[in-house]
């Protein structure tokens, strides 16, 4: 057994302190608030000396490592990269995510997460794909090349192999035929998960493909969607006023002001959680080119933190951080809790992917992927099934 003591633990909703966690063949076996007196000599011991140990965080969003980005190389090996890179900052399972691309892109993409998956379920337990079939008055920094309604046979094709490896798929209702969406809730396995998102539906369009049952999620709010007017409350005004969907969102101080993720807690409560959307982790990969797809970093202005992707519109193209510093942002900046904030990163959104049995918690019984911080916020230590990563 690996004993943890004097730990301040993030239990996924409630905090210990002066607690002992105890660990044995990658999962967590106990978890109290008395001491290791009596355990065996062969133990490991690690005091944490006060400081959190919480559960490791799970990020349904993102698109590159520190050097490698899964459109640009569909790869096995592009995978690992990126599970290496946001491993390393706390991240312990992540959705490698694809932006809009071609369809055999897509299928070679899930092809490789499907590889990696294999080898590794709890840290890389499907692919993310992200359009195309989203409005293009919504495209955001998306290619014009690539954004597009599904072709005669595109869909039938697209879930014929590896469907299983798709965990979650944003799209824009509105744009899709009532066919095509049957089509898709028809050959779509049944853990994959429709995200509304890159939509300009209104909010009658919008309520009504969450009241289909089909669509439980929607993606990175108020960017690329309809926002809320007092006459047309847009996307928006459908994702507050719906009972169930549950929502993504960038706390990277750039896609939202810190005011509008406080409002949208207020109103979501646990139905929101957070996403990186990183194209590269720190430190970022300086640019980008692929086909149409341009970006460029831009280092914060005031010194504050990470900066951002720019495309050469002008538009936001994506984060550079990792999910760490989004519950910093959080916070710091937004003025949430820390319960809250780890609750977005970690508990919630293992939940959304159907395995909050196993992740997202210190708990007997789930997987022993922790995380070390200080009371600043600092990462100090991550372990994955209960080794600690180099």
């Amino acid at each position: 057994m690996t004993y943890f003591i004097n730990a301040t633990v993030f239990t996924g909703n409630d905090w210990l302190t002066g607690a002992s966690v105890g660990i044995a063949n990658g999962r967590i076996q106990t978890i109290s608030t008395t001491t290791t007196e009596g355990t065996d000599e062969t133990d490991t011991v690690i005091d944490l000396n006060g400081d959190y140990l919480i559960p490791g965080l799970i990020d349904l969003q993102l698109y590159g490592g520190s050097h490698w980005f899964l459109n640009e190389q569909p790869t096995p090996d592009t995978v690992r990269h990126i599970y290496d890179t946001h491993v390393r900052k706390g991240t312990t399972t992540l959705l490698p995510t694809i932006h809009s691309t071609s369809l055999d892109v897509m299928q070679q993409a899930m092809a490789a997460v499907q590889t990696v998956r294999t080898e590794n379920p709890y840290g890389v337990p499907g692919l993310h794909i992200e359009g195309p079939y989203f409005n293009p008055v919504k495209r955001g920094a998306h290619s014009t090349a690539y954004v597009r309604t599904p072709a005669e046979g595109e869909l039938e094709t697209l879930f014929s192999t590896n469907a299983d490896a798709i965990r979650i798929l944003t799209l824009a209702p509105e744009i899709l035929t009532p066919g095509q969406l049957e089509t898709i809730g028809r050959l779509k396995h049944s853990h994959t998960l429709l995200s509304l998102g890159h939509s300009n539906a209104t909010y009658e369009q919008a309520t009504d493909a969450l009241n289909t049952g089909l669509i439980p999620l929607a993606t990175h709010l108020y960017n690329a969607m309809r926002g809320f007017e007092s006459r047309e409350p847009g996307v928006v005004g459908a994702l507050f006023d719906h009972p169930g969907v549950r929502v993504s969102v960038i706390a990277d101080g750039y896609h939202c002001n810190p005011a509008t993720i406080r409002i949208a807690h207020k109103v979501l409560g646990d139905r929101l959680f957070l996403i990186s959307d990183a194209l590269f982790a720190n430190p970022p990969r300086p640019a980008f080119t692929l086909g149409q797809f341009v970006v460029h970093y831009e280092a914060d202005a005031a010194g504050q933190g990470p900066g951002c992707y720019m495309n050469d519109e002008g538009k936001l193209a994506g984060s550079a951080i990792t999910l760490l510093d989004c519950v910093r942002v959080c916070v710091d900046r937004v003025g949430l809790s820390l319960t809250d904030a780890l609750r977005m990163a970690s508990t919630i959104p293992a939940d959304i992917i159907g395995m909050g049995n196993e992740l997202g918690a210190i708990a007997p019984g789930y997987i022993a992927n922790l995380v070390r911080l200080d009371k600043a916020l600092v990462m100090k230590n991550v372990w994955v099934s209960g080794q600690m990563i180099g």
